[in-house]
């Protein structure tokens, strides 16, 4: 009973905090979501467009983050302060430089992507206008993945926090003032969000210069180090490339079944988005505490750890279903005026609700193998999850089977990712000791 008293204590040290910071970051998305939503449906449905992109781009790139936080945990775990702090330095820098190589080559590519995943002419200019303005802002997101990676990694979850709300806050007023205000349209929406960005990649990076200097960590760019970086990060690269092709074919079939659909799938994706990165609380705890765990070489307390917070994981998955549920009637009335998109939402948020449950166990799971930098499993897992899921989706699309349908083969794909993280879980491979991570 000790134990799980003091397992339990550890998973909401890094939870609660962690819940909190994770839910406002997709409020950005929400806050445009919302605004944009109510200039008109084809502006949401080119919001959809740029979100997708824009979403691949970073959500390529979240080994920063997740790279960062099981490294830097290792090392705290085995005492290595410095050594921690040097990584965390190194990942900005990597962040930095891939961040200014990609914002500008989508820029170069905003009209083509645009118009590959919209559903008119008048979406894809729209959509184009928004990612344009958003490149500029790509080098700070990137900064603010690997910062806060490293900071959960220090088990300081306080500060990215902070920031976030206030980030958030700021994107709110810029937005309405920029749209309604100055009538900038979807431009304002996306100046706003950008400058919020870097306002938020320059206090992080500011407060990890600050105790890097404390920990006699060096801030010069170690050319080795960050490469080193860079090739660990490719394992995480193409299990989260497995995610985002999931995410882009379903948002294909939405724009091939109309702008409604679309405009639909734009609402629907931004609350599953938000519900995951509530759920996501629980994996930010895997991660931290699993690396910590194996970093001070103990097998037991990880074991410990991850089977309490796959219990964790089916609570709050319960608790999300069940509040999405209760507001699917509803909902859709924040986002649109369109009574046809409103009609579409309501039986794909039934759909997601009844899904959170299996999505909060996916979630705590991938997670512990993140935070075990079992990036080469996910990887393989992530390929065998999207031939699953493909033929689903895919067969939407062919069928004509109708917007609902698009969320429940969803849930077929998280039903094929429990499963592969389940196998692993059960195994011992994946429980390597030490501040290294050296196995497959």
């Amino acid at each position: 009973m000790r134990l799980r008293t003091d397992v339990d204590r550890q998973i909401l040290a890094v939870a609660v905090p962690a819940f909190f910071a994770l839910v406002t970051e997709p409020l950005m998305l929400l806050a445009d979501t919302a605004i944009i939503g109510h200039l008109g449906t084809p502006e949401l449905a080119g919001l959809a467009a740029a979100a997708v992109v824009l979403g691949t781009v970073v959500g390529l790139c979240i080994f920063l983050a997740y790279g960062s936080t099981a490294a830097v945990a290792r090392h705290h775990g085995a005492g290595e302060v410095s050594a921690a702090y040097g990584l965390a330095i190194s990942s900005l820098w990597l962040a930095a430089g891939l961040g200014t190589v990609l914002g500008i080559g989508l820029a170069a590519t905003s009209g083509p992507l645009s118009a590959a995943v919209s559903s008119s002419s008048t979406v894809a200019d729209l959509a184009q206008d928004y990612l344009l303005v958003s490149t500029l802002g790509l080098p700070a997101v990137l900064v603010v993945l690997a910062a806060t990676g490293a900071m959960r990694g220090s088990l300081d979850l306080r500060t990215p926090l902070v920031v976030t709300v206030v980030a958030n806050i700021v994107n709110v007023v810029l937005n309405v003032a920029f749209v309604y205000g100055l009538d900038w349209g979807v431009r304002g929406a996306a100046t706003g969000t950008v400058l919020a960005q870097w306002l938020a990649a320059a206090w992080l990076v500011g407060v990890i210069v600050q105790r890097s200097r404390r920990a006699a960590a060096p801030l010069a760019p170690r050319i080795g180090e960050i490469l080193d970086a860079a090739r660990q990060g490719v394992p995480l690269i193409v299990r989260t490339l497995t995610l985002r092709i999931s995410i882009v074919l379903a948002t294909l079939v939405a724009a091939d079944l109309g702008d409604v659909p679309l405009a639909a799938h734009q609402i629907a994706a931004a609350l599953v988005g938000f519900l995951a990165f509530g759920l996501d609380a629980i994996a930010i705890a895997g991660q931290t505490l699993t690396g910590r765990a194996l970093g001070a070489g103990d097998a037991d307390l990880t074991r410990a750890l991850t089977r309490r917070m796959m219990g964790w994981g089916v609570v709050t998955g319960v608790i999300a279903g069940a509040v999405l549920a209760a507001g699917a009637p509803w909902l859709p009335h924040l986002f649109t005026s369109d009574d046809q998109v409103r009609d579409a939402l309501v039986p794909a948020l039934l759909v997601v609700a009844a899904i959170q449950p299996l999505s909060g166990v996916v979630f705590v799971l991938d997670g512990v193998l993140i935070g075990a930098g079992d990036g080469v499993y996910l990887a393989v897992a992530g390929v065998v999850v999207l031939v699953a899921y493909t033929p689903l989706v895919l067969l939407v699309g062919w069928t004509g089977a109708g917007f609902t349908w698009l969320w429940v083969a969803y849930g077929g794909f998280i039903a094929a990712r429990l499963a592969t993280l389940w196998h692993r879980e059960r195994s011992d491979a994946w429980l390597v000791l030490g501040p290294g991570r050296s196995a497959d």
